[in-house]
């Protein structure tokens, strides 16, 4: 069955941008669609939105199209600006919109355009169809500034927009491969910062615990969202040395269970196991709930602060199994209130 309709990285359309505008450079002709290569070997064509210049400087639009997938990109306009230069090699800057490296860790250096390594090669590739002589790229993309506000950027240290990732030209929709792409940057950029603990939250709830309750550098704290599984394997992969969980237990209760992805439609209530855990522990029913959230509030304050400190040793057990006890671990469980519930493991390291 088919997942829907794939659309272009924002690489692709910067890089169909920059070979638009380096044909009006030229005085050349434009086609109605530009086509470039993609990583793979295959080529794919995109319409220009506009193109303008002259022999000396030009430039072109190209509006990404990320099909089904809900990139906060899709419908932005790529513009790529190109003029001739003294040096003897293509450069590539960043244009309004188009953030800068300002944190290790990236795959670009820190004082480098957000462009990552494989939309550059695309880039020059593209415009290397078209002429061999030195020019400088500069990739804009307008309202980027915002846009990168709803991204990990802030949290990557890329500062002033949008950071230009990919790594095969084409999204898939609902793929997930941008988000660990991010993620992974996430972990990369804390390593090279000196980080040896990070915390590891499922999103807001846990992130402003986290902030409440201990003492954390930024590059510390990341955001899983749902890929417990993929982010706790790169963790492991890593040379940290401690490892913090901390987040709601309507989510992290749902590891235990073998479900590393949490998202609610790729994964079941975690109101049964918890439920059942809670009767073990009291020896008595517990009230019915449909959320853990409900389960945990309709308790004696005693009783759910004996079941949250099980339920979190129970956690950290299935996560020492998943990373096969690679770093010490601490697990954290609040409340939707962003409140403390129990917690297991050291979590000196933290305070």
């Amino acid at each position: 069955m088919s997942l829907g309709r794939t659309g272009f990285t924002t690489g692709t359309c910067a890089a169909a941008a920059a070979k638009a505008a380096a044909l009006v450079l030229c005085g050349r002709w434009i086609p109605p669609e530009v086509e470039v290569g993609l990583p793979d070997g295959t080529r794919v064509r995109l319409p220009a939105e506009w193109t303008r210049g002259d022999a000396n400087a030009a430039e072109a639009a190209v509006r990404k199209d990320a099909g089904d997938d809900p990139d906060v990109t899709d419908g932005c306009t790529v513009i790529a600006s190109v003029v001739w230069t003294a040096d003897e090699n293509l450069t590539i800057a960043a244009g309004a919109g188009v953030g800068t490296v300002t944190k290790p860790g990236l795959s670009v250096p820190p004082g480098e355009p957000a462009i990552n390594l494989v939309p550059r090669r695309m880039i020059r590739e593209a415009v290397r169809e078209v002429t061999d002589r030195p020019v400088r790229v500069t990739i804009s993309i307008p309202g980027g500034n915002e846009l990168a506000e709803k991204t990990f950027n802030p949290r990557l240290g890329v500062e002033g927009g949008l950071s230009i990732l990919g790594t095969s030209g084409i999204v898939r929709p609902f793929s997930g491969t941008a988000l660990r792409d991010a993620l992974k940057c996430a972990l990369s950029v804390a390593e090279a910062c000196g980080v040896k603990s990070p915390a590891l939250v499922p999103g807001r709830i846990g992130e402003k615990a986290a902030r409440r309750y201990f003492r954390l550098l930024p590059e510390q704290l990341i955001e899983v969202s749902n890929e417990w599984g993929f982010m706790l394997d790169e963790a492991a992969g890593s040379h940290f040395e401690r490892l913090l969980v901390l987040g709601h237990p309507g989510k992290l209760a749902k590891l235990p269970e073998g479900q590393w992805d949490t998202h609610s439609s790729r994964s079941t209530s975690a109101v049964p196991a918890v439920a059942e855990l809670a009767r073990g522990l009291l020896g008595r029913a517990v009230p019915e709930s449909l959320t853990v959230e409900g389960l945990f509030g309709a308790l004696l304050e005693n009783d759910r602060g004996r079941l949250a400190a099980e339920l979190a040793a129970k956690i950290r057990k299935a996560i020492d199994v998943r990373i096969q006890k690679r770093c010490q671990t601490a697990v954290v469980l609040v409340n939707i209130r962003s409140e403390l519930l129990g917690s297991d493991g050291e979590l000196s390291a933290w305070q």
